[in-house]
């Protein structure tokens, strides 16, 4: 198997933490907000196109929330990435500015009876999607082949169009499943957690997990992350 360029080990532990986050937060949205997407905007670009041809059980609104509140985070994490010129200062930042709306997700999750309706819905909804575009615009910064922590169906065709069946080398293989294995782990623990025991708790266990990617992210020098 060919790996050229990998990246060093704890860049990858890192954005591979943050891709379970994207599973949490999608199985969240989809699951307790009512047909919505909030890592996978290419989901949220062809459910708003169900709403509009009047497809019951999606919303219009909600998944138009998700995207705008998304390119509205990206939009700002543009504007730190210009400010902020050290990529581990820059991915730092971030990390602990999206565990700051997460935790804030799962704080009035856990103090509304329902969140899949009115104020709570498009507030969770706006404050995931905002803190999800901002990851997305630093580490798009990182360059990381095939790491981009929410998109997988580029990393899904490279993974089968560069396999050996294809008659390929396989380059980045390793990345492209470890971008695949986090997202469905993320997703079916998080999905586990939404059906029984609450919506709260799963965006607990995603600001949890955040948190702990960014002290993770700290304790390493900027030489060992290859951003030095």
């Amino acid at each position: 198997m060919s790996e050229p360029d990998r990246p060093p080990q704890p860049l990858i532990v890192t954005l591979a933490a943050l891709t379970v986050v994207s599973g949490f937060l999608d199985a969240v949205s989809f699951l307790g907000l009512g047909h919505v997407f909030i890592a996978n905007m290419t989901g949220n670009v062809v459910l708003i196109g169900f709403a509009a041809a009047g497809a019951p059980g999606f919303s219009f609104m909600a998944s138009l929330c998700a995207l705008g509140f998304f390119l509205g985070g990206a939009v700002m994490g543009g504007r730190i990435a210009q400010r902020v010129r050290p990529h581990r200062t820059l991915m730092l930042l971030v990390m602990t500015m999206e565990a700051a709306f997460t935790t804030a997700a799962a704080v009035i999750a856990g103090a509304v009876p329902a969140i899949d309706a009115g104020w709570p819905r498009f507030t969770v909804i706006a404050l995931l999607a905002f803190a999800v575009g901002l990851r997305n615009a630093a580490v798009r910064r990182l360059r990381v082949p095939d790491m981009t922590t929410t998109v997988l169906t580029t990393t899904l065709t490279g993974l089968a169009s560069d396999s050996s069946l294809a008659g390929g080398t396989n380059p980045n293989a390793s990345n492209r499943i470890t971008s695949v294995v986090s997202q469905f782990g993320g997703a079916l623990v998080g999905a586990l957690l939404v059906l029984h025991v609450g919506a709260a708790w799963s965006l607990g266990v995603a600001a949890a997990i955040v948190v702990c990617a960014a002290a993770f992210f700290y304790r390493e020098a900027p030489v060992g992350l290859g951003l030095a």
